[in-house]
Protein backbone atom coordinates (compact mmCIF):
# COMPACT_ATOMS: atom_id res chain seq x y z
CA UNK A 1 0.00 0.00 0.00
CA UNK A 2 1.32 3.46 -0.88
CA UNK A 3 2.74 5.65 1.83
CA UNK A 4 0.56 8.49 0.68
CA UNK A 5 -3.03 7.37 0.57
CA UNK A 6 -5.84 9.40 -0.89
CA UNK A 7 -8.93 9.78 1.24
CA UNK A 8 -12.36 11.24 0.88
CA UNK A 9 -13.46 13.70 3.53
CA UNK A 10 -17.14 13.89 4.34
CA UNK A 11 -18.25 17.43 5.02
CA UNK A 12 -21.61 18.51 6.40
CA UNK A 13 -21.93 21.17 3.69
CA UNK A 14 -22.44 18.42 1.11
CA UNK A 15 -25.70 17.51 2.85
CA UNK A 16 -27.02 21.03 3.32
CA UNK A 17 -29.52 20.94 0.43
CA UNK A 18 -31.56 17.88 1.35
CA UNK A 19 -30.93 18.30 5.07
CA UNK A 20 -32.54 21.75 5.15
CA UNK A 21 -35.61 20.53 3.29
CA UNK A 22 -35.85 17.37 5.41
CA UNK A 23 -35.61 19.14 8.77
CA UNK A 24 -37.97 21.90 7.67
CA UNK A 25 -40.53 19.41 6.37
CA UNK A 26 -40.49 17.12 9.40
CA UNK A 27 -40.48 19.99 11.87
CA UNK A 28 -43.40 21.68 10.13
CA UNK A 29 -45.27 18.39 9.95
CA UNK A 30 -44.96 17.78 13.67
CA UNK A 31 -45.67 21.33 14.82
CA UNK A 32 -48.51 22.20 12.47
CA UNK A 33 -50.36 18.89 12.79
CA UNK A 34 -49.90 18.64 16.56
CA UNK A 35 -51.02 22.26 16.97
CA UNK A 36 -54.03 21.62 14.74
CA UNK A 37 -55.02 18.52 16.71
CA UNK A 38 -54.51 20.23 20.07
CA UNK A 39 -56.44 23.31 18.96
CA UNK A 40 -59.42 21.31 17.71
CA UNK A 41 -59.37 19.09 20.79
CA UNK A 42 -59.33 22.18 23.02
CA UNK A 43 -62.53 23.29 21.28
CA UNK A 44 -64.23 20.12 22.62
CA UNK A 45 -64.48 18.43 19.22
CA UNK A 46 -65.27 14.74 18.89
CA UNK A 47 -62.53 12.15 18.43
CA UNK A 48 -63.62 11.58 14.83
CA UNK A 49 -63.50 15.31 14.05
CA UNK A 50 -60.04 15.60 15.57
CA UNK A 51 -58.69 12.73 13.46
CA UNK A 52 -60.38 14.04 10.32
CA UNK A 53 -58.85 17.46 10.88
CA UNK A 54 -55.41 15.98 11.51
CA UNK A 55 -55.60 13.79 8.40
CA UNK A 56 -56.69 16.70 6.23
CA UNK A 57 -53.86 18.79 7.68
CA UNK A 58 -51.34 16.08 6.81
CA UNK A 59 -52.42 15.89 3.16
CA UNK A 60 -52.81 19.63 2.66
CA UNK A 61 -49.57 20.39 4.45
CA UNK A 62 -47.53 17.87 2.45
CA UNK A 63 -48.85 19.28 -0.84
CA UNK A 64 -48.26 22.83 0.32
CA UNK A 65 -44.71 22.06 1.41
CA UNK A 66 -43.93 20.37 -1.89
CA UNK A 67 -45.36 23.21 -3.96
CA UNK A 68 -43.75 25.90 -1.83
CA UNK A 69 -40.31 24.29 -1.88
CA UNK A 70 -40.48 23.64 -5.62
CA UNK A 71 -41.46 27.23 -6.44
CA UNK A 72 -38.93 28.72 -4.03
CA UNK A 73 -35.99 26.56 -5.07
CA UNK A 74 -36.94 26.88 -8.76
CA UNK A 75 -36.68 30.66 -8.41
CA UNK A 76 -33.22 30.19 -6.91
CA UNK A 77 -32.28 27.84 -9.76
CA UNK A 78 -33.49 30.39 -12.33
CA UNK A 79 -31.38 33.10 -10.72
CA UNK A 80 -28.34 30.83 -10.68
CA UNK A 81 -28.84 29.93 -14.34
CA UNK A 82 -29.18 33.60 -15.30
CA UNK A 83 -25.99 34.51 -13.42
CA UNK A 84 -24.06 31.65 -15.02
CA UNK A 85 -25.32 32.60 -18.48
CA UNK A 86 -24.29 36.22 -17.94
CA UNK A 87 -20.88 35.12 -16.70
CA UNK A 88 -20.42 32.91 -19.76
CA UNK A 89 -21.22 35.86 -22.03
CA UNK A 90 -18.74 38.08 -20.19
CA UNK A 91 -16.04 35.44 -20.59
CA UNK A 92 -16.62 35.50 -24.34
CA UNK A 93 -16.71 39.28 -24.64
CA UNK A 94 -14.11 40.43 -22.10
CA UNK A 95 -11.86 37.49 -21.20
CA UNK A 96 -8.97 39.71 -20.06
CA UNK A 97 -11.12 41.63 -17.60
CA UNK A 98 -12.58 38.38 -16.27
CA UNK A 99 -9.07 36.99 -15.76
CA UNK A 100 -8.08 40.09 -13.79
CA UNK A 101 -11.29 39.84 -11.77
CA UNK A 102 -10.55 36.21 -10.89
CA UNK A 103 -6.98 37.06 -9.89
CA UNK A 104 -8.33 39.85 -7.70
CA UNK A 105 -10.57 37.39 -5.91
CA UNK A 106 -7.62 35.17 -5.09
CA UNK A 107 -5.56 38.15 -3.92
CA UNK A 108 -8.37 39.13 -1.57
CA UNK A 109 -8.20 35.62 -0.11
CA UNK A 110 -4.56 35.98 0.82
CA UNK A 111 -2.54 34.90 -2.21
CA UNK A 112 0.37 37.02 -3.40
CA UNK A 113 -0.31 38.97 -6.60
CA UNK A 114 1.99 36.71 -8.64
CA UNK A 115 0.53 33.47 -7.29
CA UNK A 116 -3.04 34.79 -7.63
CA UNK A 117 -2.40 35.57 -11.30
CA UNK A 118 -0.86 32.13 -11.91
CA UNK A 119 -3.79 30.37 -10.24
CA UNK A 120 -6.27 32.45 -12.22
CA UNK A 121 -4.50 31.66 -15.50
CA UNK A 122 -4.37 27.92 -14.82
CA UNK A 123 -7.98 27.66 -13.65
CA UNK A 124 -9.15 29.73 -16.61
CA UNK A 125 -7.29 27.43 -18.98
CA UNK A 126 -8.79 24.38 -17.28
CA UNK A 127 -12.42 25.59 -17.05
CA UNK A 128 -12.98 29.33 -16.92
CA UNK A 129 -16.73 29.15 -16.39
CA UNK A 130 -16.43 26.65 -13.53
CA UNK A 131 -13.83 28.83 -11.81
CA UNK A 132 -15.98 31.97 -12.03
CA UNK A 133 -19.13 30.09 -11.07
CA UNK A 134 -17.49 28.74 -7.94
CA UNK A 135 -15.25 31.61 -6.85
CA UNK A 136 -17.08 34.69 -8.13
CA UNK A 137 -20.72 33.64 -7.93
CA UNK A 138 -20.35 31.25 -4.99
CA UNK A 139 -22.26 28.45 -6.72
CA UNK A 140 -20.94 24.92 -6.25
CA UNK A 141 -22.26 21.39 -6.52
CA UNK A 142 -22.89 21.38 -2.76
CA UNK A 143 -25.26 24.36 -2.70
CA UNK A 144 -26.76 24.44 -6.16
CA UNK A 145 -30.54 24.58 -6.25
CA UNK A 146 -32.38 21.27 -6.79
CA UNK A 147 -36.14 22.02 -6.94
CA UNK A 148 -37.46 18.47 -7.40
CA UNK A 149 -35.25 17.06 -4.66
CA UNK A 150 -36.34 19.81 -2.26
CA UNK A 151 -40.04 19.35 -3.09
CA UNK A 152 -40.05 15.57 -2.71
CA UNK A 153 -37.96 15.68 0.45
CA UNK A 154 -40.18 18.29 2.07
CA UNK A 155 -43.41 16.47 1.18
CA UNK A 156 -42.12 13.11 2.40
CA UNK A 157 -40.65 14.40 5.65
CA UNK A 158 -43.71 16.55 6.37
CA UNK A 159 -45.90 13.47 5.99
CA UNK A 160 -43.70 11.46 8.34
CA UNK A 161 -43.61 14.28 10.87
CA UNK A 162 -47.37 14.84 10.68
CA UNK A 163 -48.09 11.12 11.02
CA UNK A 164 -46.48 11.03 14.48
CA UNK A 165 -48.95 13.30 16.34
CA UNK A 166 -51.81 11.96 14.21
CA UNK A 167 -51.05 8.39 15.27
CA UNK A 168 -50.81 9.53 18.89
CA UNK A 169 -54.26 11.09 18.60
CA UNK A 170 -55.62 7.89 17.06
CA UNK A 171 -54.57 5.67 19.96
CA UNK A 172 -55.19 8.18 22.77
CA UNK A 173 -58.57 8.45 24.52
CA UNK A 174 -60.39 11.69 23.73
CA UNK A 175 -59.87 13.24 27.16
CA UNK A 176 -56.09 12.61 27.00
CA UNK A 177 -55.43 13.78 23.43
CA UNK A 178 -54.17 17.24 24.39
CA UNK A 179 -51.49 16.18 26.93
CA UNK A 180 -50.40 13.07 25.04
CA UNK A 181 -50.13 14.78 21.65
CA UNK A 182 -48.37 17.79 23.19
CA UNK A 183 -45.80 15.74 25.10
CA UNK A 184 -45.32 13.35 22.20
CA UNK A 185 -44.80 16.21 19.75
CA UNK A 186 -42.17 17.80 21.99
CA UNK A 187 -40.34 14.48 22.27
CA UNK A 188 -40.47 14.03 18.49
CA UNK A 189 -39.20 17.59 17.98
CA UNK A 190 -36.34 17.05 20.41
CA UNK A 191 -35.30 13.89 18.59
CA UNK A 192 -35.58 15.65 15.23
CA UNK A 193 -33.54 18.61 16.45
CA UNK A 194 -30.83 16.34 17.79
CA UNK A 195 -30.64 14.17 14.68
CA UNK A 196 -30.69 17.16 12.33
CA UNK A 197 -27.94 18.95 14.24
CA UNK A 198 -25.78 15.84 14.46
CA UNK A 199 -26.20 15.08 10.77
CA UNK A 200 -25.27 18.65 9.93
CA UNK A 201 -22.21 18.55 12.18
CA UNK A 202 -23.60 21.01 14.77
CA UNK A 203 -24.08 20.69 18.52
CA UNK A 204 -27.50 19.17 19.28
CA UNK A 205 -28.38 20.95 22.55
CA UNK A 206 -29.11 24.34 21.01
CA UNK A 207 -31.12 22.79 18.17
CA UNK A 208 -33.19 20.72 20.62
CA UNK A 209 -33.98 23.73 22.79
CA UNK A 210 -34.86 25.82 19.75
CA UNK A 211 -37.32 23.42 18.17
CA UNK A 212 -39.00 22.39 21.43
CA UNK A 213 -39.48 26.01 22.52
CA UNK A 214 -41.16 27.07 19.30
CA UNK A 215 -43.17 23.86 19.13
CA UNK A 216 -44.46 24.35 22.67
CA UNK A 217 -45.31 27.98 21.92
CA UNK A 218 -47.21 27.06 18.76
CA UNK A 219 -49.24 24.34 20.47
CA UNK A 220 -49.92 26.51 23.50
CA UNK A 221 -51.24 29.41 21.47
CA UNK A 222 -53.34 27.13 19.25
CA UNK A 223 -54.82 25.36 22.27
CA UNK A 224 -55.71 28.70 23.86
CA UNK A 225 -57.42 29.91 20.68
CA UNK A 226 -59.23 26.59 20.29
CA UNK A 227 -60.46 26.75 23.88
CA UNK A 228 -61.71 30.31 23.43
CA UNK A 229 -63.44 29.48 20.14
CA UNK A 230 -64.98 26.35 21.61
CA UNK A 231 -66.33 28.23 24.59
CA UNK A 232 -67.96 30.87 22.41
CA UNK A 233 -69.59 28.53 19.89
Amino acid sequence: MSKFQSHIEGHAISRIGWLRAAVLGANDGIVSTASLIVGVAAASATHESILLTGGAGLIAGAMSMAAGEYVSVSSQADSEAADISREQQELLETPDLELKELAGIYRSRGLTPKLAEEVAIQLTAHNALAAHTRDELGISEHNTAKPIQAALTSAATFSVGAALPLFTAMVAPTHAIIPLVSVGALVFLAILGGVGATTGGAKPVRAILRVTFWGALAMGLTAAIGHIMGATI
